[in-house]
């Protein structure tokens, strides 16, 4: 995709002055991130009151993740957008997002041959899916609860207005039970999480380079003894 804009952001996304001394954390671009951590931290921002970061965390997962598990993340990061939109006062949008979320959520729960169509979108066909989705609650997320609540509160906007909306109600939990970070211990906060994937990604990168040089070294030895 596009590079992403390096103005400063509030917590909500929208961008502040260029002047502005700096703007709200944001989720790297290049995060790599397992599937359980994406769905724990997701779920915890959410419940911060932070939907624009957790769509920033759900689309660094569509990104790195299995490709048989796009419909999933997409469908949750388009959610997050959704509720974005509601706290930022944009009805309209906010419902849009919502349903278009909540489709592709179902698009990826329904059968892999058979997926849902959305309006404006079309999601990936003829995938097989992962031992790990199987079921209704992938990685903790009940993904029934998770579309019935997206396409309730969608209508609610759609039919009312924001105000029949509660801030209860935009802090979206991924399912009945209270969220939960299993994957992040309690004390550590997104910059945090954020310096510790960038360090464990140089660690990584630096321990194949050691390794790639280790070989070359010794490949010659090899060679001759043979």
């Amino acid at each position: 995709g596009r590079a992403r804009n390096a103005r400063p952001r509030d917590g909500l996304g929208r961008p502040l002055p260029r002047s502005a001394a700096s703007g709200t954390e944001r989720v790297p671009d290049d995060l790599e991130i397992a599937p359980a951590e994406a769905a724990a931290l997701g779920a915890s921002l959410l419940a911060e009151g932070r939907p624009f970061h957790a769509h920033e965390v759900f689309e660094a997962a569509w990104k790195t993740g299995p490709p048989a598990e796009r419909d999933l993340w997409q469908g949750l990061a388009q959610v997050a957008v959704g509720i974005t939109h509601a706290r930022r006062g944009n009805p309209k949008g906010a419902a849009s997002l919502l349903r278009r979320g909540a489709a592709r959520i179902r698009a990826y729960a329904a059968d892999p041959e058979e997926p849902a169509a959305t309006p404006d979108d079309h999601p990936s066909t003829g995938r097989e899916k992962p031992a790990a989705t199987q079921d209704e609650r992938p990685y903790g997320i009940d993904l029934t609860f998770v579309t019935t609540q997206a396409e309730d509160i969608a209508t609610r906007i759609a039919t009312a207005g924001l105000p029949t909306v509660s801030d209860a109600d935009l802090r979206f939990p991924l399912s009945p039970e209270p969220p939960h970070r299993p994957a992040l211990p309690e004390f550590v906060t997104l910059p945090e999480f954020v310096t510790l994937n960038r360090r464990c990604k140089r660690l990584l990168a630096s321990r194949v380079q050691v390794k790639t040089e280790v070989q070359a070294k010794h490949a010659p030895n090899r060679a001759g003894s043979m």
